[in-house]
């Protein structure tokens, strides 16, 4: 009798062990997702940010027509790559997708300022100056929810890695690693950007 509660008891406290590394598993991977949702967030608000900031350039830069069209379309390019990384945070094509074109937005965008250096009315412009310090503090704010969002990977990861974690997590749907959202150009991204019109 002695030896068969000795075995229940110890089969309960392994029960209640594995239901514990499942429910910190799921805790951890929601903590990641919404980080992601976090970053989501200020991304559509730059994305919306930037059609303002071309329309408010356009009556100035009426020969620079190519680079207008073209910070457009790498905004809506970098768009799509977070409607579709926003399906599956942590999926690593799709996060690599998204650092792809927001590199691709960031250069734009790059090329945009130094046309705009160009033209002093439209630095002088106070529509122009709010947009760009709208963009400055949005851009600060991905940054900072980038960073939450690694660091949430980061412990994920690391858990669904150590050990007994590491035995349960395929069994418990937990069989991919989630991905860290890497810009390409990390020392670029870790400053923020130098938006002066």
């Amino acid at each position: 009798m002695v030896p068969a509660l000795i075995t229940l008891g110890i089969i309960i406290v392994l029960v209640i062990y594995v239901v514990g590394i499942y429910n910190r598993l799921v805790s951890l991977k929601n903590r990641y997702e919404n980080g992601f949702a976090q970053i989501e967030v200020q991304l559509k608000r730059r994305y919306d940010l930037i059609p303002n900031l071309v329309e408010t350039a356009k009556a100035y830069l009426q020969h620079e027509r190519g680079t207008l069209e073209e910070v457009i379309a790498a905004r809506n390019a970098a768009q799509q790559g977070l409607q579709n990384a926003a399906k599956n945070p942590g999926d690593a094509q799709a996060m690599g997708e998204l650092a792809k074109s927001e590199g691709a937005l960031g250069s734009a965008l790059g090329r945009l300022n130094v046309v705009v250096e160009a033209y002093p009315d439209l630095k002088a412009d106070t529509n122009m100056r709010q947009l760009s310090e709208e963009i400055t503090s949005t851009e600060n704010k991905v940054a900072f929810a980038r960073q939450g969002y690694n660091d949430m990977v980061m412990g994920y990861n690391t858990y669904r890695q150590s050990f007994p974690p590491v035995f349960f997590a395929n069994l418990f749907g937990h069989s991919q690693y989630a991905s860290l959202l890497e810009f390409e150009d990390s020392e670029q991204i870790q400053e923020a950007p130098k938006v002066s019109f």
